[in-house]
């Protein structure tokens, strides 16, 4: 049986949409490893930082304590807060 002029556009239709489907999820899978790519780098800036920073360790802790999701809180149950390491040119540090 031959298959007809709308039978075969429907078919052509179906597969682009397919297509277009697919593009979409490229695309988003795309963004989500940017995404992440994004927040692995911001967070081992912050953790350089706090190593560096008084101020930024401590900001470090708040965040960590202030996290809202019991789960997420648990991750850093047993996780040192990095801190500042003390530098001769401290003056709290003899010389």
């Amino acid at each position: 049986m031959a298959e007809t002029e709308l039978e075969r556009a429907e078919k052509r239709y179906a597969q682009a949409k397919a297509r277009l489907q697919a593009l979409k999820n490229r695309e988003a899978t795309r963004q989500r490893k940017l995404d992440t790519r994004r927040k692995v780098i911001l967070g081992g800036a912050l953790l350089d930082l706090a190593e560096r920073d008084s101020g930024a360790a401590a900001m470090l802790d708040r965040l960590i304590r202030n996290l809202p999701r019991e789960q997420d809180r648990k991750a850093f149950a047993d996780w040192g807060t990095p801190s500042p390491a003390s530098s001769s040119s401290d003056p709290e540090t003899p010389s």
